[in-house]
């Protein structure tokens, strides 16, 4: 809608991946899929039940922890803003959570080879957390940029009273970063007590820097404060490739009943268009992008468009119709 709306010359191409691409190509996630994502200017990647998989041996690749390493998509990058008649906050929040994205606790994906978590025997079970000085200062860098176009404070989060080395390391990479930015604010809060924070008062925000763990929990606890997860937008970015992926993970319970919310799918999209519209110095991309959250506005606004985990009585096509409609009014 928004590409014929504006003209941009978009082109879309299709991957199956997933339980779809195992069953007829013995692979989650096909080498050839893999092996195209550089040429094209950007992807959006569909919500996927990797619970469910088999073992790697057998085929069972994460397709999101294997592009992030591959493409090293070290900033996953989540807005979150309150929505007057749907959060549950007392004050309003609007920050920004960039959390690392290719290490931490994750063991799917802190390791060269093999898992970094564990067995040594049938009564132990053993997780490695890895924090690197280069994933935590690109991490960094990537945070105080965004501040600088917001409201330019960063807040670090961190759990070093206990984890003294590993996020010791990640306080003084970005330390280091903040030299770089005398106009950016740093504060630096124990994941504890951001937690917390994030319902008493979360307007004390801007942009949160945070490794792996504590940037999934924290983003999922302020969306859902916001209004709800499914209304969450989130992109995975490195130097040359971004992903857009839903916030929330996959709901198979639901599938093919016409009543998931797309929104956050939808505004992950729309990051995606500004993230490239901001690389390439491109301003039909950052008008798309704006158009399409701002439809969404519109839409989230109206208790009679809204779907029905969030209140309203629409389904996934009803909804999606509403969007279109409003992107063209907008126009």
């Amino acid at each position: 809608m928004v590409n014929a709306a504006l003209s941009l010359g978009l082109e879309f191409e299709t991957r199956d991946i997933g339980l779809v691409s195992l069953k007829a190509r013995g692979s989650t996630l096909p080498p050839e899929v893999l092996t195209r994502i550089p040429a094209v200017g950007g992807v959006i990647l569909g919500p996927v039940s990797h619970y469910d998989y088999p073992s790697r041996e057998q085929g069972g690749i994460n397709p999101s922890a294997e592009l992030r390493v591959v493409f090293q998509l070290y900033a996953n990058i989540r807005p979150c803003r309150s929505r007057e008649k749907l959060t549950i906050l007392r004050k309003p929040m609007d920050l920004v959570i960039v959390r690392e994205n290719t290490e931490g606790f994750y063991s799917d994906r802190n390791m060269f080879a093999g898992s970094g978590e564990f067995m040594p025997d049938s009564d132990m079970a053993l997780s490695i957390r890895k924090i690197t000085a280069q994933g935590s200062a690109r991490v960094a860098r990537a945070a105080f940029e965004i501040a600088r176009g917001r409201r330019r404070k960063v807040t670090a989060v961190h759990k070093a009273n206990v984890l003294k080395l590993s996020d010791g390391l990640f306080l003084r990479e970005v330390r280091k970063v903040a030299a770089s930015y005398p106009d950016v604010q740093l504060d630096e809060l124990i994941v504890d007590a951001a937690a917390a924070w994030l319902i008493r008062s979360p307007d004390r925000f801007d942009v949160i820097v945070t490794t792996n763990m504590f940037g999934d929990i924290l983003s999922d606890e302020a969306s859902e404060l916001a209004g709800s997860l499914g209304l969450g937008g989130s992109i995975n970015a490195g130097d040359e490739i971004c992903v857009a992926q839903a916030q929330h993970g996959s709901a198979p319970d639901i599938a093919g009943m016409n009543i998931a919310n797309p929104t956050s799918l939808i505004l992950s999209a729309a990051m995606l268009l500004a993230w490239r519209g901001r690389r390439d110095g491109n301003e039909s991309l950052l008008a798309g992008a704006a158009l399409i959250e701002s439809a969404i506005e519109r839409v989230l606004d109206d208790p009679n468009t809204r779907t029905r985990d969030i209140g309203g009585q629409l389904g996934t096509d009803t909804f999606t119709a509403a969007v279109c409609a409003a992107i063209r009014a907008g126009k």
